[in-house]
């Protein structure tokens, strides 16, 4: 697996424990993300060992995320927080702070997160 796909994986992270747990369903996103990804049997217990222990946003490796990467784990997080079948206010307020970490300006941030949140709300079914 690509790092920066690590690093998108662990910026996942901090958006599962945004409410303070990681639900079931969260780590579902999560494991099936491992398997896109291509991740070794290391990497994937990386990963679930990572997500053991509380993260916040200050947690998710910037550095190692490059332009595209920053869109695509922006999306990802959307979707993460529709997990439960709607998007609560304080997953709206880490999404617009995750932006902000990411350098993603606000108009295209804005249209990155409507697209990932009607896509969302077409699979809720699914999620």
């Amino acid at each position: 697996m690509h790092d920066q796909n690590l690093a998108i994986l662990k910026g996942l992270v901090s958006v599962a424990w945004a409410d303070g747990r990681v639900a079931e369903e969260e780590l579902e996103v999560i494991e099936a993300l491992l398997d896109a990804f291509g991740a070794t049997a290391s990497e994937a217990v990386e990963v679930r060992k990572y997500a053991t222990v509380k993260r916040t946003l200050d947690d998710v490796p910037l550095t190692d995320l490059s332009h595209d990467d920053r869109r695509v784990l922006l999306q990802h997080a959307v979707l993460l927080t529709y997990i439960d079948g709607e998007q609560h206010e304080t997953e709206k307020k880490l999404l617009e702070d995750l932006c902000e970490r990411l350098r993603i300006p606000a108009m295209e941030a804005k249209g990155l997160m409507d697209s990932a949140g009607d896509r969302a709300k077409n699979f809720l079914n699914l999620l």
